[in-house]
């Protein structure tokens, strides 16, 4: 069979095409960034990836992501992109076990050949962080068990600047709940971006939701080191800052169910109104 000629394949043909073929790097080797870049943008609702998942927490198996650790992560970097907060996390929080969650394929693989050759290059280092690739918007639960986790980071995350996709955003309703689930009472979830708009969607979902309450920029940013990492340790962070533009950012502490408020009547209609009498 004749191959088809150039004049024959779409555009879009030939990205696809592109994008199936990647530059081999060797295990234990650097990853050459230009190698496996990949459209920023992505539809989590999409079907278009089959990921595999275990059916409940209990079954998952991550002996291959921490060869010389046990147990399950205990800190995410959901939407790790590059990975540079995951392993700058691995140093500043050498008790915690870092776990790097990214959707696109070819930046998984090279977070995961990065922290290969960190590994290598500084050994007993870096052994307690690791990436997978999944939907974290779909199948979080599916790898963490109830008040499992101590941290959850969103760095710079997709805007989704259409109303229409706000559906897709990292922070919502029903996610937060999931958030919820997992976090250890006292925990903390990190969201910081260069959107001003995303950042006020980011506040207005988490001040609403019951089961988290917001903590004094100027108490975390000289208590937590967690916070200056988010601003100066990712890809994106860095980007912003060359570019001399904003960065908005807001810490949230895990409630314990105990501290809410029993519901009533009048509770349930009118906080003031409960509070008054």
């Amino acid at each position: 069979m004749l191959e088809p000629s150039t004049s024959d394949i779409t555009s879009g043909q030939k990205r696809s095409s592109e994008e199936m073929i990647s530059p081999i790097t060797p295990d234990g080797d650097m990853p050459q960034k230009k190698f496996y870049r990949q459209r920023a943008h992505c539809n989590p609702l999409s079907h278009n990836d089959a990921f595999e998942y275990p059916r409940r927490p209990d079954l998952m198996d991550w002996s291959p992501y921490y060869p010389e650790k046990t147990g399950c992560p205990t800190v995410l970097d959901i939407g790790c992109g590059f990975g540079g907060l995951t392993l700058a996390l691995a140093t500043l929080l050498p008790e915690e076990q870092i776990l790097g969650m990214e959707i696109r394929a070819k930046v998984t693989e090279y977070v995961r050949l990065r922290i290969v050759a960190s590994r290598k290059e500084h050994p007993g280092q870096y052994q307690n962080c690791s990436v997978m690739r999944t939907n974290s918007m779909k199948f979080l639960p599916h790898y963490f068990p109830k008040a499992s986790l101590n941290k959850l980071f969103f760095c710079f995350p997709d805007p989704h600047f259409k109303r229409k996709n706000h559906g897709r955003r990292i922070v919502s309703e029903r996610l937060l709940s999931e958030y919820a689930f997992v976090l250890k009472p006292g925990a903390r979830l990190y969201c910081i971006t260069d959107v001003k708009e995303l950042h006020e969607w980011h506040v207005a979902k988490c001040d609403a939701h019951p089961l988290f309450r917001r903590l004094p920029n100027e108490r975390v940013e000289k208590e937590d080191p967690c916070v200056e990492a988010t601003k100066t340790e990712t890809e994106e962070g860095k980007k912003v800052a060359r570019n001399k533009g904003d960065k908005y950012f807001a810490v949230y502490e895990r409630i314990d169910v105990s501290e809410l408020r029993p519901l009533t009547i009048d509770s349930f209609w009118n906080d003031e109104g409960s509070e008054e009498s």
